[in-house]
C-alpha cells in the first residue's frame, strides 16, 4: 500500500510500497505537479520499475519548463535501486542517508 500525501509547502511524502498496483494514486498527484518539487522518501519501503517509470515521466515533463523533482530523505535500499537503474544521474536527490 502506497501513502502520497502533499504537504502545504507543495511537498510530496511517499509511505509504503510504490509499486504497479499503487501507480494510477501516485499519478493522479505527480500529474498536478507544474514546478519544481521536492519529493520525501523517508518512508518508502520499496519502488518497482512501475513507480520509477512515474518519476521518470513526471521529471521529463518538468524539465521541459526547467522545473524538476528534488529526491529527499531515500533509504538504502530505495537509493540503491535508483543507483541500478541509474536514475541517481537523472534526479537531483539530497539528504540520503
Amino acid at each position: 500500500m502506497l501513502t502520497v500525501t502533499v504537504k502545504e509547502d507543495g511537498e510530496i511524502v511517499l509511505a509504503g510500497r510504490f509499486d504497479a498496483s499503487q501507480v494510477d494514486t501516485a499519478r493522479e498527484i505527480f500529474d498536478r505537479v507544474s514546478t519544481t518539487c521536492r519529493v520525501n522518501f523517508q518512508d518508502l519501503e520499496y519502488i518497482s520499475s512501475a513507480g520509477l517509470g512515474v518519476l521518470l515521466k513526471t521529471q521529463k515533463r518538468l524539465s521541459e519548463t526547467g522545473n524538476s523533482l528534488v529526491l529527499t530523505h531515500i533509504t538504502k535500499f530505495v537509493r540503491d535501486v535508483f543507483r541500478i537503474a541509474r536514475f541517481d544521474l537523472v534526479f537531483r536527490i539530497e539528504d540520503s542517508e
